[in-house]
């Protein structure tokens, strides 16, 4: 090991440089929630400015997730031949343009457009920012480090609902769309002092500048050859996803559960809620102050419940979790369902059916929202994880964009009672589904998992 290097190591303060560098790149979150949770605000007042139909305004809502799956297929490329501190500037540029791009749009078209260059800059950070936490965090804080970056997911939701209801009274939605640059001007501002990732330089073939970002990362010199020594082990184990997915059919079942799993979660229900919480809220019952002060209990209640998934995921083990979320959900949609289709009358059935909506909520943010994530890295093998991980990704936001499509449409062909029913009977049939599919990855290694699938066993078996 060099001077250079040895240099570093006396300079280094890694605690702090652990800390600012996770913070920023989990920022990426934060810009995630913002964009997710913005549009829904915002919708009604475009919808009254510009006199367009739901079917246009679900496509304002969907264009976006239409350029987060272009973009999470994208990233994978532009991570390993950029870097992926290269990426997440990108990422940050276009969101900054996209937002400006959406506050000045002059019609629903242009609107489109501007949400579906955001839609690029989220889809490349979701893939890009968890990668980079996960290179640069020492292990033993790695975990909490992915989590943060799930935790500002629902703050930057929470966020953009508080926003949101600022500005409705004044029904400015250009403001709405467009104040979330500036969180992303901060974050652009910080990436630029992030480090490369040690693993994308030695990809490189850079490894004196590996050794530089780690010894200020790590401030140990031990640390720093050891991992050093790991990343080049690990890097021997080629990536051979797409050929591994024509030839191996047990690598075709990871994959397969891991859209499956996507598809799920998408499917709960949840985004509707994120997307249309304020038009849902007017049907039952509330003035627009109301509805806007409701979408922002929305998202603290899915920032608060989050934080049960963290503290119980590796106590009670993966599919517990499941069964009760998905219960849960399907319980919750079903009363609000059927309130909406006895009526809702008085106070005290608007409080109760916003609490059900709550209960929902609550049931997605302890369950299918983080832990969906954990099981699609979890099942994939080593040698195909990442083809496998950007299949359920470009799912997860396919998905996404179905649902935020169809939902206006379903309300006006079905009614809001079916709807809701619908969406139930779903999360009832998800039970199922995790029953049948689902293996249970609590306190089992990864490459347990992976010889158990490659084995033949059954996916709800692969956990033993």
């Amino acid at each position: 090991m060099d001077a250079v290097v040895k240099k570093e190591i006396q300079a280094a303060h890694p605690r702090a440089a652990i800390v600012t560098t996770c913070i920023l790149a989990a920022l990426a979150g934060l810009m995630f929630g913002l964009d997710i949770g913005v549009i829904s605000g915002a919708t009604q007042f475009i919808q009254a400015d510009f006199k367009v139909s739901d079917r246009t305004i679900e496509w304002i809502v969907s264009s976006m997730m239409a350029g987060a799956a272009m973009g999470a297929l994208a990233a994978g490329w532009m991570s390993a031949a950029l870097g992926r501190k290269r990426s997440l500037i990108l990422a940050g540029v276009l969101f900054i343009a996209g937002s400006l791009f959406c506050a000045v749009a002059g019609s629903a078209t242009i609107l489109i457009v501007a949400r579906f260059v955001l839609g690029l800059a989220i889809g490349v950070a979701t893939f890009t920012a968890p990668l980079y936490l996960a290179e640069v965090a020492p292990e033993k804080i790695r975990g909490a480090m992915i989590s943060t970056y799930q935790l500002m997911i629902t703050t930057g939701i929470l966020l953009a609902f508080l926003s949101d209801t600022a500005f409705s009274s004044s029904g400015n939605w250009r403001w709405m769309l467009g104040v979330i640059a500036v969180p992303g001007v901060l974050f652009l501002a910080g990436l630029f002092f992030l480090p490369d990732s040690p693993r994308w330089l030695l990809l490189r073939g850079r490894r004196q500048d590996a050794e530089v970002v780690l010894a200020r990362l790590r401030g140990d010199e031990g640390a720093v050859r050891k991992e050093i020594d790991d990343i080049e082990e690990q890097l021997k184990t080629r990536q051979h996803g797409w050929s591994m997915f024509r030839e191996n059919r047990n690598f075709r079942r990871s994959v397969g559960l891991g859209v499956l799993l996507q598809a799920m979660q998408q499917f709960t229900g949840m985004n509707v809620v994120m997307y249309y919480a304020p038009r849902i809220f007017k049907d039952m019952g509330y003035d627009t102050h109301a509805q806007m002060w409701f979408t922002a209990a929305v998202g603290l209640t899915n920032v608060l419940a989050t934080l049960i998934a963290f503290a119980f995921v590796d106590r009670l083990g993966r599919k517990p979790i499941l069964y009760a979320g998905f219960a849960i959900m399907a319980v919750g949609l079903g009363v609000v369902g059927t309130m909406m289709g006895l009526g809702i009358n008085s106070r005290g059935e608007q409080f109760f059916t916003v609490g059900m909506l709550l209960l929902f909520i609550v049931g997605f943010a302890m369950s299918a929202g983080p832990l969906i994530w954990t099981l699609c890295s979890e099942v994939q093998p080593l040698q195909g994880r990442d083809f496998g991980i950007a299949c359920s990704t470009f799912t997860n936001w396919v998905t996404n964009m179905i649902v935020g499509a169809t939902f206006l449409t379903l309300l006006s062909g079905i009614g809001n009672a079916q709807t809701f029913w619908l969406y139930a009977a779903l999360n009832g049939i998800f039970i199922g589904i995790t029953l049948w599919l689902v293996p249970e990855t609590k306190n089992v290694t990864l490459e347990q998992i992976e010889r158990n699938l490659m084995s033949g066993k059954p996916l709800r078996k692969i956990g033993q």
